[in-house]
């Protein structure tokens, strides 16, 4: 069963680029969203690819052939993968590389699920960052670095760091932080809102001014939302 607002951000690491040319899945890293709050839920494991990892691969993600050696293989770990991703919105950067990847591992391990798009949906991060920000660069560090988001301690590539961080830069992309009137029980229990309306003649609300450097700062701010979204509200 699908479970309302609930999304898996995932990346895989592989021995290569091609799964048509022999290549596998040797780390998968996923955490989870619900109603777009991080949880303490992960999914993280490193996987024997039963071949050698190319050199060029190797050089981005770090992890050689001798640390796979005795770790176990996917079709040992496939019920557990299927069972966290279930119902979920996957979120991923440039989807149809590790849809592909992990397609082929279903395969190879002939699982009940044949295909990712048959237990999921699917966010392709990068197709939404080139619309919107078009003609720019959308890599994941370009991300970071637009959205402010420290990612100094990745020096390589690592699918449980770099679904942490997507998951991030997914949530600044796609909206920020939630409404801070919103109420966490009453929207998970589906009850509706109350309005409490005020009395007309309550007594005015004190109405403090900012002084000259306060505006001076709330300026500033405004200028780096605007270069570092592309567009900001409170600047017309």
């Amino acid at each position: 069963m699908r479970k309302k607002g609930r999304q898996v951000v995932l990346d895989t690491e592989t021995t290569g680029l091609n799964p048509k040319e022999g290549h596998r899945i040797i780390e998968i890293g996923c955490v989870e969203l619900v109603n777009r709050r991080l949880t303490d839920r992960q999914f993280h494991m490193y996987i024997n690819p039963e071949r050698h990892i190319d050199d060029g691969a190797i050089e981005v993600h770090g992890i050689t052939n001798e640390f796979l050696v005795d770790k176990p293989l996917f079709k040992e770990v496939v019920d557990d993968f299927v069972d966290f991703i279930r119902g979920a919105e996957l979120i991923i950067h440039n989807a149809p590389f590790d849809v592909g990847f992990i397609d082929q591992e279903l395969s190879l391990a002939h699982s009940a699920v044949k295909n990712v798009n048959d237990i999921c949906t699917v966010f392709d991060s990068l197709v939404y960052a080139r619309k919107k920000h078009p003609g720019q660069r959308n890599s994941l560090d370009a991300l970071c670095k637009r959205y402010g988001i420290d990612n100094s301690h990745r020096d390589l590539h690592g699918a449980l760091l770099d679904s942490e961080i997507l998951s991030d830069v997914y949530l600044l992309m796609t909206g920020g932080q939630l409404s801070m009137l919103e109420d966490d029980d009453l929207s998970d229990s589906g009850q509706e809102h109350v309005i409490q309306r005020l009395s007309s003649d309550r007594p005015p609300l004190k109405v403090i001014q900012c002084t000259e450097e306060e505006l001076l700062e709330h300026q500033k701010t405004l200028a780096m939302l605007e270069k570092t979204s592309g567009a900001c509200l409170w600047t017309d």
